[in-house]
């Protein structure tokens, strides 16, 4: 048990350029106690004991700002960075190594029973703020862009971004033209395609006005 302590305390320093010193990294990363909270949580689990780690798991995630289901199964070395509002879903299976930063939910997409939640290679990392949605694979070793939502399974050596979840690079080889640094502004679109609408419906009635200008004059002329 000590060793796995010195181990995800070391994980830590491997991750976090700010952590400190053992003392400060032991008493205040909540990543820690969310991940030493729920190994005591997922032994009840195994145990049947289902109230008893959900009880565990609520205490922890008012304590910490993180939820993780008793359920789910997680890896060696694992750190969740900062971590407010970090949420594991129950049949969710975390790999080595991975890296986690706040506002990640690894969840599922309905009511489906079974495995509904997402599996987590090793040497993962996951930004701040994405979502990965259902039952799939995350392959090994890759890098999941802050906020991306995640809809299906990613090759390993990945680098994944965008909503829904593109592919933009693997194997160290960029997919695709997508240009991040000049994605489209939805709601900008939507202004240009209703300024295009009134464009169009001004010249129907200006052309309409000139017919109806046309057709008087042409009576009086008649007359």
């Amino acid at each position: 048990m000590f060793s796995r302590i010195k181990e995800d305390i070391a994980a830590v320093f491997d991750n976090d350029p700010a952590a400190k010193g053992w003392f400060e990294v032991f008493f205040t990363y909540a990543g820690l106690h969310a991940l030493w909270a729920h190994r005591l949580a997922h032994w009840f689990y195994r145990k049947r004991l289902y109230t008893l780690a959900r009880i565990i798991s609520q205490i922890s995630r008012f304590m910490t700002g993180i939820e993780i289901h008793p359920g789910a199964v997680i890896g060696r070395r694992f750190f969740i960075d900062h971590g407010m509002g970090v949420v594991i879903g129950e049949t969710c299976e975390i790999g080595d190594d991975v890296l986690l930063y706040h506002g990640v939910t690894l969840g599922g997409t309905g009511k489906e029973t079974g495995k509904r939640h997402p599996t987590v290679g090793n040497n993962v990392v996951i930004s701040a703020g994405a979502k990965v949605m259902g039952s799939f694979k995350v392959g090994d070793n890759s890098r999941i862009g802050t906020n991306a939502v995640v809809l299906e399974e990613v090759p390993p050596n990945s680098t994944v971004v965008g909503i829904p979840g593109r592919v933009v690079k693997r194997d160290g080889v960029r997919v695709g033209r997508l240009d991040h640094s000049n994605l489209p502004d939805p709601v900008l679109e939507m202004f240009r395609q209703q300024q295009k609408q009134i464009d169009e419906m001004k010249l129907e009635l200006e052309t309409a006005k000139q017919k109806i200008g046309g057709s008087i004059q042409h009576g009086a002329q008649s007359v």
